[in-house]
């Protein structure tokens, strides 16, 4: 069983910077691709990163630019760092790793930007 959890969530003004964190834990030998992905109030979840195990990164367009997703392979975790908020950024992020064949979620983590 593997675990994914969140961290690094909360509110701030748009213009700012946020980091989240997501560390996997379980019965891990090796991780593929990890990612982030979003939904916002009233809409359908939707990719914002992802990463491979060796580093190639694929972004939506809305955050190109502005996010950039990074793992640290040793530490079992995936990183989002955000910077140049904007209001419609405002959604529930969730971490994904695929291992063993598997994709597995995180519980998720708010992130409110204020305008």
């Amino acid at each position: 069983q593997v675990q994914l959890v969140e961290s690094g969530g909360g509110l701030v003004q748009a213009g700012g910077s946020l980091r989240l964190s997501c560390a996997a834990s379980g019965s891990i030998f090796n991780i593929g691709v990890m990612g982030w992905y979003r939904q916002g109030p009233g809409k359908q979840r939707e990719l914002v990163a992802v990463i491979s195990s060796g580093g190639i990164t694929n972004y939506a367009a809305s955050v190109q630019g502005r996010f950039t997703i990074s793992r640290d392979n040793a530490k079992r975790t995936v990183y989002l760092q955000m910077n140049s908020l904007k209001p419609e950024d405002t959604a529930v992020y969730y971490c994904q790793a695929y291992v063993a064949g598997t994709y597995y979620w995180g519980q998720g983590t708010q992130v409110t930007v204020s305008s």
